[in-house]
């Protein structure tokens, strides 16, 4: 396992703790770029890019290791990227699965990415992703349309880059 976790609290009325993994040894075939943050004072901040990020995001969803369990943020990040028209680094998403998930003898293509995440919605009750991911939405109707047959749609518009 290369992730470290790190609880992080801090002494606020009601009490805020934040969880943060990090990744100790992610693949080094990524693009960042600089931003500038304003709050609680102004600075500058490197970060991975957003299709670095999808990529990311693809790479849990297809190889996140949780037993029997589903992460609902995975499947409403998954719409949030295609939503919001991003394109996936498939360059950063094919190191990410070959370092670390990819064991299939295929040659790791968009093609067969979109495969394994159809494989992966097809074998998942979307009854236990909408139950994991609804106490942290505050309007749940928006939830109502999620299927099977809603993720495969949303899994043939991701964009790669």
């Amino acid at each position: 396992d290369n992730t470290d976790i790190v609880n992080v609290a801090f002494q606020t009325e009601p009490a805020v703790k934040i969880k943060i993994e990090v990744d100790k040894d992610p693949p080094l075939n990524f693009n960042t770029e600089n931003k500038l943050l304003l709050l609680p004072y102004s600075f500058m901040t490197r970060c991975v890019n957003i299709p670095g990020l999808f990529a990311g995001k693809i790479h849990a969803f297809l190889y996140r290791t949780w037993r029997n369990r589903v992460k609902g943020r995975d499947w409403y990040d998954l719409e949030w990227f295609v939503r919001n028209g991003h394109t996936l680094d498939f360059n950063h998403l094919k190191a990410r699965a070959l370092q670390n998930g990819y064991t299939g003898t295929e040659e790791f293509s968009p093609e067969l990415t979109i495969q394994l995440l159809k494989d992966r919605i097809r074998k998942t009750s979307i009854t236990r992703v909408v139950d994991d991911v609804k106490p942290f939405l505050k309007e749940t109707k928006d939830l109502d349309i999620w299927s099977a047959d809603y993720f495969l749609q949303i899994v043939d518009m991701i964009k790669f880059s």
